[in-house]
Order: C-alpha cells, then sequence, then structure tokens
C-alpha cells in the first residue's frame, strides 16, 4: 500500500505534473532528491505514472464518442487488449452493467469516428454488437481529481502555472508534436523536447505556456486504482431535461466523487464517471443526487471490473501501468488487415 508521504507526492504531482522537484520538496518539507527518488521508485514499479493528452479548446476541436461493445463468449479480454493498441482509443474498460467493453474514441472529426467504427470495430473478430453515442461536450475530466492528501497551504507553494487564457489558440504541427512528446515523457525538460523536434528550448517554453494557459493540453498524474484512496470506477448514464444540462453537469463536477462528465447524444443525455472507495457507496451516491438534483433520473449503471487502457497507458491485471500507446488522435484512421 502507498504510504502518507507517497499519497502527499502524488498529490503535489496531480497539482503540477511538472513542478521541479526543489518545489516539490519546499512544498511537502523534503528535500528535492528524495521527492525525485520517491517518484523514480513509484514511477518504476508502475504503481503512479504521468500523462498529457489534449483538452480545451483543442479537444473541442475534434469529435469524441462512447462506444459499447459486446463480446462473443470469452472474447471480451481479447478484443479489449487488441483495441487498446489503438492510438484513437484513450481508454478501455471491461464492465459489469449494460456491455461487456466501453470505450473511449478520439479522432479529427466525426468521419474520421464513422470510419473507425465502420472499417475498425465492425470488421473485428469476436465483437458482436456495437452502440456509439457521440459526446458535444465534456464538461470536466480526470485532471481536476485529486488525492486530497497535501494542505491548502502545502498546494499554494505549487500553484505556478500560467491562468487560463481566453485568446484564440493557433493551433500548430509544432504544439501536435509538443503534445505528442509530452504524452511520452510529461516532466521532460523544455531542452530535451526542443533537441527532439529540433527547435529552440524558448519556442518549446513559450508553445507550452500557451499551450497550458488555454487548457489544450491536460497533464495529470494517475495512481494505480488498487493503491488510490477511490478503487473502484462506476458509470452513471443520467437524463435530465435539456435546459437543465448545463447546471446539471456543473454541479455535478462540483462533487469530489466525480471524475468526468460528459454531454451524450443519446436517451440518456449526461455519462458521469465516478470514483467510490467501494462498490457499496453507489448506492449512497445515486440516493444524494437524486436528493441535491430531484429532475435527474439515472437510465442505467455499471461498475469497472477491470480497466484494460486508462489515456493511452496500458494497464495489468494488478492495476499497474505496463507500457503506453500514444494518443495520436490526429493519425489517419486505417483499416483494419
Amino acid at each position: 500500500m502507498l504510504t502518507e508521504s507517497d499519497l502527499k507526492l502524488l498529490d503535489a504531482l496531480q497539482t503540477d505534473p511538472r513542478a521541479s522537484w526543489s518545489v516539490v520538496g519546499r512544498a511537502l518539507g523534503i528535500g528535492a532528491v528524495t521527492a525525485a527518488r520517491r517518484w523514480d521508485q513509484l514511477s518504476a514499479r508502475g504503481q503512479a505514472w504521468l500523462t498529457a493528452y489534449p483538452g480545451g479548446d483543442l479537444l473541442a476541436t475534434m469529435a469524441l464518442a462512447f462506444v459499447e461493445l459486446d463480446c462473443a463468449p470469452g472474447e471480451s479480454l481479447r478484443v479489449a487488449h487488441e483495441l487498446a493498441r489503438d492510438a484513437h482509443v484513450p481508454t478501455v474498460e471491461y464492465l459489469a452493467g449494460p456491455c461487456d467493453l466501453h470505450l473511449h474514441l478520439m479522432a479529427p472529426t466525426l468521419r474520421d469516428l464513422s470510419d473507425y467504427v465502420q472499417h475498425r470495430l465492425s470488421r473485428r473478430p469476436g465483437v458482436a454488437r456495437i452502440r456509439t453515442v457521440v459526446s458535444p461536450r465534456l464538461f470536466t475530466e480526470g485532471s481536476r481529481w485529486r488525492v486530497r492528501a497535501i494542505s491548502p497551504g502545502e498546494r499554494e507553494v505549487l500553484v505556478g502555472r500560467p491562468g487560463r487564457s481566453t485568446a484564440p489558440l493557433r493551433f500548430t504541427d509544432l504544439d501536435r508534436s509538443l503534445a505528442l512528446a509530452l504524452g511520452e515523457d510529461v516532466r521532460a525538460s523544455a531542452a530535451s523536447l526542443a533537441s527532439r523536434l529540433e527547435v529552440s528550448a524558448t519556442t518549446v517554453r513559450r508553445r507550452l505556456d500557451i499551450l497550458l494557459a488555454h487548457g489544450a493540453i491536460r497533464l495529470r498524474c494517475e495512481i494505480a486504482r488498487p493503491l488510490s484512496p477511490a478503487p473502484v470506477t462506476a458509470m452513471l448514464w443520467l437524463r435530465v431535461p435539456p435546459d437543465t444540462l448545463e447546471t446539471t453537469a456543473r454541479s455535478l463536477a462540483t462533487l469530489p466523487e466525480v471524475r468526468m462528465c460528459a454531454a451524450t447524444s443519446s436517451d440518456a443525455n449526461l455519462m458521469v464517471v465516478v470514483w467510490l472507495g467501494s462498490h457499496h457507496e453507489a448506492t449512497a451516491l445515486e440516493a444524494g443526487l437524486s436528493e441535491k438534483l430531484p429532475w435527474l433520473q439515472v437510465v442505467n449503471r455499471a461498475t469497472t471490473l477491470r480497466t484494460i487502457k486508462l489515456m493511452g497507458h496500458l494497464i495489468d491485471e494488478a492495476g499497474h501501468t505496463e507500457g503506453l500507446v500514444p494518443l495520436d488522435f490526429w493519425a489517419p484512421v486505417k483499416p483494419l488487415g
């Protein structure tokens, strides 16, 4: 199990995944070398990892869908592991619920989503049924989730990134390369990124500050689920009146259990992912939501039995990361075979 010191370190990196070890150490009252060594140990064991992916204005220019798959008997995990190798599929989960597998699917356009479903999913052996719903808006996602192990004062030391920008963002080929490079090494120095991308370190710093200020690249620190204070993932499909969609989603996003909240183009017009301390907490959570938001109706629910892939990271049976598939959502969709 993770120690309290481990959790504090991970909370610090959730606050700012690129904070220098000296800043992290100062916030936690430990040395920079000690902070770096503890992180290296956690990372080497696959118990924690960092990831980067498109968000904000950049995500809004792309197409996001959620796909439910039913598989032939005994085929679910094989299909899940095959799909986990695809760059357009950031997350794959094996469920107890309305389907066998639940995928997040990202592509530049709706046409690309359609091509993926038709040419890669529908032709895959072992897939028996496919149901796809488009998400027109993502209200909140996992980068805001916190372990909540450090104090407000400790967190304040870490908050030094540029504030949000409202200026228009022009996303370039360099930005795409930068996003992919950060996905492989979130803490890479500006100098090493500059060497890889063949630009100056000053250019890297400037573009990275712009992308982070716009929320166009999201950074987050993940914890192996069995070691997390909230090891259970549950999903709720909700129906709310269209004129309450925005306010309902914003209310849900304030709940500490909520990992993700997205609008969906289906009878259930909101999908919520929550992290819980136990699967027994799901009933109480639903009751609390019904009391707080009485117009909300739970259409369906599921519990994740196993996460196969989480935002590009391949997850083993113990819940630890065992590899990375770069999240190149811009890559062309190739037919299966």
